[in-house]
């Protein structure tokens, strides 16, 4: 009985040409392969599974084959044979994450520079070379610097950024890229075709979206839907056999969310959830759709081709035109958060009820973040005319009785002042000539400074008096002075003194005439539309 071998193991290209989505990397090297001229060191760097230690291994193949076509293996030479079998000693595959000190990279350097046995040129292929310590790389610099005629470096790594620099210049380097949904899924059905697997167009399209650019990620999720259904293999079996929503459960859900629907979308996570879904992989599918939603809103038509396939172009568009960009954001943000919050949960599904509820229901929370996504919905509902205005009831022309008297109205002896407002009034001229140059100078002879200094009646004097009624404000031009103004003992004195002269009750106040409420002016101009339109809005159903 032979033993079975995993699609992406069994499937894995064997020349250049079989490699899909990297044509810059392998033209590039069967150009250098064809004219002779390689590198001593190669760099490979890229997200997983796009096709690094598949190409380093191709590649010492095709220098050490005997029969070069264009610059691929013949794969039938005792050297590319024995390279593929992985019994020549000569090829060496080395873990850096199980190798990373320095002693092995020591031991690497002093078996480096003996001739090959079996074939002409002898291969280092390190994976993941950014798991190596700083010592170990130190111990490596020099070797790859000036290496021996028949020796080649290949490095592997997915964080180029943890790669010394001194490395990094002594390499020729290759980025590979993510791999198309489009050639992903191309090669999963000519693998099913291979494998006698009834693969479904509309399956094909969602293992390449699960395997976001990956290629060993799609075969190995075809190879694991594969064995644990037998038939046709749809799109609704890979959701069932992966635990995972699906694009119309997942669109269902965000359609709730948007229309505000907290009762709905509770029901509908909570039937999933009963039904095995990994809510992991639920939140993770509505973090993708709602960033499609954003990239659409944001980019129109011209954000289609960047649209992760979670959801179908118009499910999508419908959503973009009920959610605003501030509601977008603010859901993103909170369920990353809540993901990212998975791991140290104990219990995931209130985790996620909780999220589900605070994204249909903004008002539930009170920071700068909800407000906002609750204030550019109204915003959007206003400018596309979601909230209409109607027609006030006309009042009817009704003559006025002709004995009906007129409200009486307060003077101003009958309406006290309100002491407790600053008064935006123009100055009047309720005291006497020179009254507040005589009253300056008699308090100022009484108090100390800094106080004192504040009683002068220049042009550009920190402080005025303006008498209103029986009401004199000490109006003070910075938040300073009015603070030193408002003392009890100060007022007091002002206000006898100005009783004194003018023969009346004069009750004296400061007040901060530099001081302007703060607000959000966005904020200040819905307040006002609605104080306006409060009995005239309807909400267009």
């Amino acid at each position: 009985m032979s033993t079975y071998q995993a699609l992406y193991r069994k499937y894995r290209p064997q020349t250049f040409d079989d490699v899909l989505g990297q044509m810059a990397v392998t033209q590039t090297l069967k150009t250098q392969l064809s004219t002779g001229k390689m590198s001593h060191a190669y760099l490979f760097t890229g997200s997983r599974g796009t096709g690094k230690t598949t190409c380093a291994k191709i590649l010492a193949k095709a220098v050490n084959c005997l029969h070069p076509d264009n610059g691929n293996p013949c794969n039938c030479c005792e050297a590319c044979k024995a390279i593929s079998s992985g019994s020549c000693m000569d090829v060496l595959e080395i873990d850096a994450a199980s190798n990373n000190g320095v002693d092995n990279v020591r031991d690497l350097r002093d078996d480096a520079i003996y001739t090959p046995s079996q074939v002409k040129m002898r291969v280092y292929i390190i994976d993941e070379v950014h798991m190596l310590s700083i010592s170990a790389f130190n111990a490596l610099l020099k070797i790859i610097e000036e290496p021996p005629e028949h020796l080649l470096f290949i490095l592997a790594t997915t964080e180029l950024h943890k790669v010394p620099a001194t490395i990094v210049s002594r390499c020729q380097r290759f980025s590979f890229r993510r791999i198309s949904q489009e050639d992903i899924a191309a090669r999963l059905q000519f693998v099913a075709y291979q494998e006698n697997i009834d693969l479904d167009d509309g399956a094909a399209r969602v293992l390449a979206r699960l395997a976001d650019g990956a290629m060993r990620d799609g075969l190995s999720l075809l190879d694991q839907c594969a064995s644990a259904t037998t038939g046709e293999l749809t799109a609704q079996r890979v959701y069932e056999c992966l635990g995972i929503a699906g694009e119309r459960k997942c669109g269902e859900l965000m359609g709730y969310i948007a229309d505000h629907d907290a009762k709905s979308a509770l029901e509908l996570f909570n039937q999933l959830y009963a039904q095995g879904k990994d809510l992991s992989a639920l939140l993770d599918e509505l973090a993708c759709l709602t960033r499609d939603v954003l990239i659409l809103k944001t980019a129109g038509d011209n954000g289609i081709p960047m649209l992760s396939g979670v959801a179908d172009d118009q499910q999508t568009g419908a959503l973009a035109k009920k959610l605003s960009g501030g509601e977008l954001v603010r859901m993103m943000e909170r369920i990353q958060a809540t993901l990212s919050g998975f791991t140290r949960s104990s219990s995931r599904r209130v985790d996620g009820e909780l999220c589900i509820l605070e994204m249909c229901q903004p008002e539930l929370s009170l920071d700068a973040k909800s407000i906002n996504a609750r204030l550019t919905r109204l915003e959007e509902q206003i400018k596309s005319g979601v909230i209409l205005q109607k027609q006030a009831p006309q009042k009817e022309d009704r003559p006025a009785p002709e004995e009906e008297e007129a409200p009486p109205a307060y003077t101003d002896d009958d309406a006290p002042p309100d002491l407790n407002q600053p008064s935006h009034q123009t100055p009047v001229n309720d005291a006497p000539a020179g009254f507040w140059t005589e009253l300056a100078s008699s308090v100022r002879k009484e108090l100390n400074p800094p106080a004192s200094g504040f009683f002068v009646t220049t042009p550009n004097a920190p402080m005025q008096g303006v008498l209103t009624g029986d009401r004199l404000e000490l109006r003070c031009s910075n938040a300073f002075t009015a603070e030193v103004m408002d003392k009890p003992e100060i007022l007091e004195m002002v206000s006898r003194k100005a009783g004194a002269m003018l023969g009346r009750p004069i009750r004296a106040v400061a007040v901060d005439v530099s001081a302007k409420p703060q607000g959000n002016p966005r904020m200040e101009q819905l307040l006002r539309f609605g104080r306006e339109h409060a009995d005239i809005v309807t909400i267009k159903k």
